[in-house]
This record gives structure tokens, sequence and C-alpha cells, in this order.
């Protein structure tokens, strides 16, 4: 490795640890102040409230990193902009692209490591994180297990539920098991699934069975059935309690979420968003490399003079319109517009060919 070499890589990990620190910090600080009234509601200690915190940092840490990235590189090249050190460079006959190289270099490891830290370390840490966010509240709303096969206690009803899809708010597979007060069944109502409206909760496809003892019961002996194609359910549970119990994509690895969409579409239910999310595990990691190359592309164009501010500037704005596309482009993934795995590697593309033009309009 080069002087030149050696020193852009010292000075790109000395900002991006310097950059990782600040903007963790800024993260967790308005994190905090959000949910703070709620883990006050709950009566949280201080060290369950400081340890939800602590598992939330690799999560972070695995969103931000790209703006890490970005950052250190607009601030590096912007500094040498502004102290004219790369046309002290340029003079003494070298290519800026030869110091796109540990740039380059350093955004593809960042890449790799943020793919494997995205599934060994993130998925334990944000099921962790998610699990002590639910228990923070537990009523008669409470909804046990983690995955389909969800049960719901309420009052003198004990209600199942198969499936929930979160992307549509919408409840398949639901069983209401109505009992007296010596805990004998006396109704139980089946439906095909249950939408959420202003009124509360709609059933349709429903069919009734009385078990009371008053009722007169058919011929053959069994219990009375009544069918109804659509009718109100009493569910206190409203779709963002279901929403903290429907399993995200975070919580899971590669492997485990490639599993999790072959056993929904093999149960007969819809896997889109799953699969979106399946293709954004390998193409979100990819954008160290992208913001790497995007800030080099910025900075060596001159457009960073200033300093620091202005490459702070640069990187927000950057990032911002990144964000923005790839989580429209999701969007459209979830909602069948675009292919899954375009929905995931759309922004890539886009931004990897803006990257490139910039580099190659360098000289």
């Amino acid at each position: 490795m080069t002087v030149i070499h050696r020193y852009i890589t010292a000075s790109f990990l000395k900002y991006f640890f310097l950059v990782l620190i600040v903007v963790v910090g800024i993260y967790l600080s308005v994190d905090f102040i959000g949910r703070l009234d709620d883990f006050i509601e709950s009566g949280r200690s201080p060290a369950a409230v400081g340890f939800y915190f602590l598992l939330k940092i690799p999560l972070i840490l695995s969103r931000i990193t790209p703006l890490a990235v970005l950052l250190s590189v607009l601030i590096i090249f912007g500094l040498m902009n502004k102290n004219n050190e790369i046309i002290a460079l340029k003079s003494g006959g070298i290519s800026v692209f030869y110091l796109l190289v540990p740039i380059a270099v350093l955004g593809t490891i960042f890449s790799v490591l943020l793919f494997v830290f995205s599934e060994s370390v993130v998925p334990i840490s944000a099921a962790k994180a998610t699990s002590i966010e639910e228990n923070k509240d537990r009523d008669s709303r409470a909804v046990s297990s983690k995955e389909k096969n969800i049960w719901i206690r309420q009052g003198d009803k004990i209600i199942n539920i198969n499936h929930y899809h979160p992307a549509e708010d919408v409840l398949y597979g639901i069983t209401v098991y109505s009992f007296d007060s010596g805990f004998n069944l006396v109704r139980r109502i089946d439906a095909a699934s249950a939408v959420y409206e202003k009124s509360g909760w709609l059933l349709y496809d429903c069919m009734e069975q009385r078990f009371d003892r008053n009722e007169v019961q058919s011929p053959a002996g069994s219990a009375p059935l009544r069918y109804d194609e659509k009718r109100k359910l009493d569910l206190k549970a409203r779709p963002a309690d279901f929403r903290r119990v429907a399993r995200d994509a975070e919580e899971m690895g590669f492997a485990e979420l490639l599993a999790y969409i072959e056993k929904t579409k093999a149960e007969g239910y819809d896997a889109t968003r799953y699969r979106v999310d399946l293709y954004a595990k390998t193409a979100f990691p990819l954008v160290c490399l992208i913001m790497s190359l995007m800030g080099a592309g910025l900075a060596l164009r001159g457009k960073t003079r200033d300093g620091m501010v202005v490459s702070f500037a640069y990187g927000i704005i950057t990032a911002f319109v990144y964000w923005s596309v790839y989580s429209f482009s999701l969007s459209l993934g979830y909602g069948e517009v675009l292919p899954a795995w375009l929905a995931a590697w759309s922004t890539n593309i886009l931004f990897g060919f803006v990257s490139l033009s910039l580099l190659l309009s360098l000289e």
C-alpha cells in the first residue's frame, strides 16, 4: 500500500467511526425522547430501558453505516480539495482514479461486513428488542405466539388466528371460542378472513355453531349452524397490535427468511412482502460501495471545497434521496407493481449508474 493510499485509508476510518458515533448518538436521543412517555407509563426500570436501547444499536448501525461511509468520503476529499491537495496530486501526475482505489476497496469491505453483521447480530438483537417492547403493555389484548397461529384471550372468549398479513392488515382463518362461567364451550365462530374498518373488525364468510344446552339440537344431534357473509367481531386488538406480533424480516437471517417464505407459500398465503425483503437483504449492504463511489464522484468534482459543513449537507441530501427512492421502490414491490427483485435492486442500479457517470466525467 502506497503512502497516499495509507493516508486516505487512515483518514477514512477516523472520520467513519467519528461520524458513526455522532449519528448513533443522535438517533438514540431522538428515539429515546419519542418513546420516553411509553416507558414511563409502563413503569419499566431505567436498567430495562437502557438494555432496550442497547439492543437497538446493532439495528441502527446496520441502517446508518452507508451514511457514515458517504460522509467519510465527502469529508476526506472535501478537506483535500479545500487544502488544494487534490490539485497538488494532479500536478504531480497522479490520476483521480488512483485515489479511488482505497475508497472502492473500503466500500466493498464494508458492504461485505454489513451483510455479515445484518445476518448474524441484527436478527438476534432486533428480536430481543421487539420482545421487550411488546411486553411493556400486557393486558387483555396481549397476543401470544410470534408467527402464525396467533392466540388472543379476551374476557370469556379465546380467539385463534391462523395468519396475519401485515401488508394488507387482514386476518385469515379466524376461530372464536366463547365459554360460560364454568368454562364450557357455548359457541364457536369460524371465518375465512377479517378486515379492520372504522367500526372495528368485520368477519367474512362466517359459520357459527352454538353449544348452549338450552339450544334446540339438529336432528342429527350436532350443534345448529348459522352462516353469515359478513358480521362484526368484538375484538379489542387493533392492526398495530398484530404488526408488533407479525414477524419482521429484520428478525430473521437470509436462510431463515427464505424458509419462512416457502412455509407461507405452502400454506397458501401471499409472501410477496417477504420476498421483497429477502432481495433487500442482499441489495441494501451493497449501498456502502455505491455511496463511497458517489461521495468520491461529488467531492473530486470540487463540489465540497467549503469543508465539513457542506460535506455533511451533500451527504444528508444524497442519503435522503437514496432512502426515499429505495423506500418507494420497496413499496412498489409490496404492492406487486414491480417484481420483488427489481423493487429491491432498482435503487442500487439507478444510483450505481449515477455514481459511474460522476466518476467517468472527472477527467
